[in-house]
């Protein structure tokens, strides 16, 4: 069975440093203190949502598709993606807004926060 690395101590979530690294064939091993990648701090459903993202080419509607999830719920996550990976979140996609209908029907199901429902209703005005 092949393990994931983890990039987080299970017990304090602390971010764990890497030691050592060994090589299968040889048995090399080289000791000190590796960076891990921002993706491995990531939480497994982020790096999921990551993968699915880029294997869609950032097609919002291809990554609803893959995920089962509303436009909101991926918007939602892509944002946290980023703030995850240390950017600043300035997700907008224009050419995807949601309707008004749409808008009010995800802050119904309590997918999007009514802060982020404000938001998109005044960017349709």
């Amino acid at each position: 069975m092949k393990k994931k690395l983890l990039g987080i101590c299970p017990i304090c979530e602390s971010k764990l440093l890497v030691t050592e690294l060994t090589c299968k064939s040889c048995d090399t091993k080289l000791k000190g203190e590796f960076q891990l990648s921002k993706f491995d701090y990531l939480s497994a459903e982020l790096q999921e949502f990551a993968l699915i993202f880029i294997k869609n080419a950032g097609n919002i509607k291809g990554v609803e598709k893959d995920l089962g999830v509303s436009y909101p719920t991926v918007k939602k996550n892509l944002a946290e993606l980023i703030k995850n990976l240390g950017y600043e979140t300035r997700v907008v996609f224009p050419e995807e807004r949601l309707s008004r209908t749409e808008i009010l029907e995800a802050l119904k199901k309590k997918e999007i926060g009514f802060d982020e429902a404000e938001k998109m209703l005044k960017e349709l005005d």
